[in-house]
C-alpha cells in the first residue's frame, strides 16, 4: 500500500488509508465495481490484499463512499488535467465585438460573424454596446440586444457574465462551448477531410478523363 508522509497532505487532499476514521464505509472497488458498506477494517483490509490504497471520495455521503485505487496515479492523472486546464484557460483571449444601440441589420450580421469565427477558434468574445448621449437612460435596450446576441451564437457558446453597465457602456462576456485544444483539433479533423475528398474529386475526374480518352480511340 503506498504511504503519504504528512509533509505531503494538503488540505484538499482526500483521507486515505488510516486517516479515514469512521466505523462504516460505502467501498466501491479498483475497477469501480459497488461493494457495498463494509466495516472500515474490512474495507482497509481489501485494499492492502490489492496492494492499493484506500482513498475517501465523497467525504459528506452517509456512510462515506470509498475507492480502493492507486492514490499516486490518481494525484498525477488530477494534477495533468488541473495543468492542462490551465493552459487552455491561458490561452483563451478575450475578443471584442462593440454595437450600438441603434445597428443596422447588416451590421449586425457581419458582428455576429466575426464572434462565432472567434468562438469557434476557442475565444471568449466581451460584446459591448456603446450608448450615445440620451441612449444610456433605455438599458433595458442594451439588454435586449445583447440576450438576442447570446441566443444567435448559442451554437458556439454560453453567457458567463450578464449584461453590466461599465462606464458608458454595456459589457457581456460570452465564453466558447469548446476549449482552444478542442477548437483546434476539430479544425484539423475538417481540414484533413477537405484535402481528403479533394484527393478523392481530383483521382476520380482523372479516371473518367481517362476512360473518355479510351473510348474516343477505340
Amino acid at each position: 500500500m503506498a504511504e503519504t508522509t504528512s509533509k505531503e497532505l494538503r488540505i484538499s487532499d482526500p483521507r486515505t488509508n488510516e486517516r479515514i476514521r469512521v466505523p462504516e464505509v460505502r467501498l466501491v472497488g479498483p475497477a469501480g465495481e459497488q461493494i457495498g458498506v463494509v466495516r472500515i477494517e474490512a474495507a482497509l483490509r481489501l485494499a492492502q490484499e490489492a496492494d492499493l490504497d484506500l482513498v475517501e471520495v465523497a467525504p459528506n455521503s452517509k456512510p462515506p463512499v470509498v475507492k480502493i485505487m492507486d492514490y499516486g496515479k490518481f494525484k498525477y492523472e488530477a494534477a495533468q488535467k488541473a495543468k492542462e486546464a490551465r493552459r487552455n484557460q491561458a490561452n483563451t483571449i478575450l475578443k471584442e465585438v462593440r454595437f450600438r444601440l441603434k445597428i443596422e441589420a447588416h451590421d449586425y450580421t457581419t458582428k455576429l460573424k466575426r464572434a462565432e469565427g472567434f468562438l469557434k477558434a476557442g475565444d471568449k468574445v466581451k460584446a459591448m454596446i456603446l450608448f450615445r448621449g440620451r441612449e444610456q437612460s433605455r438599458p433595458e435596450q442594451g439588454v435586449r440586444l445583447l440576450r438576442k446576441f447570446a441566443e444567435d451564437v448559442a451554437e458556439f457558446g454560453t453567457v458567463e457574465s450578464n449584461p453590466t453597465i461599465d462606464g458608458r457602456n454595456m459589457v457581456m462576456v460570452v465564453a466558447p462551448l469548446k476549449n482552444k485544444s478542442e477548437a483546434k483539433a476539430e479544425q484539423n479533423a475538417v481540414r484533413t477531410a477537405n484535402k481528403q475528398a479533394a484527393r478523392e474529386a481530383k483521382s476520380s475526374t482523372g479516371a473518367a478523363s481517362a476512360e473518355s480518352t479510351d473510348e474516343t480511340a477505340a
